[in-house]
């Protein structure tokens, strides 16, 4: 997250910028600890927050982060980079979509 930037604005800005689309954050899903969910442990920590938002509109600008941009299912799925997301966070996401009383995960 930058300096200066809340989790809202940072969200925000950030889906602005890798994809393109202008976003509104509803709800926190999760604040987890990375090095619990991801491979390899950095030799940092890193808190990672999982942010439902709802697509306003904007379009897809390839950038020196994203080279392309596709919408999926859980049945879907291409194969990810785990270091960053794995398959059990994606469906986290998903269930807390669909469930509107979803409470916050946090380690």
């Amino acid at each position: 997250m930058d300096v200066w930037e809340s989790i809202y604005s940072n969200t925000v800005k950030e889906v602005k910028e890798e994809s393109g689309f202008d976003v509104k954050p509803s709800r926190i899903i999760a604040l987890q600890d990375r090095n619990k969910h991801n491979e390899p442990p950095y030799a940092y920590g890193i808190c990672k927050v999982f942010v439902l938002c709802e697509l306003l509109g904007g379009r897809f600008v390839r950038n020196n982060e994203t080279s392309a941009c596709r919408f999926f299912s859980l049945s879907e799925l291409p194969e990810l980079a785990v270091a960053k997301n794995t398959k059990e966070q994606i469906e986290m996401c998903f269930q807390a979509k669909d469930d509107e009383r979803w409470v916050v995960l946090f380690d």
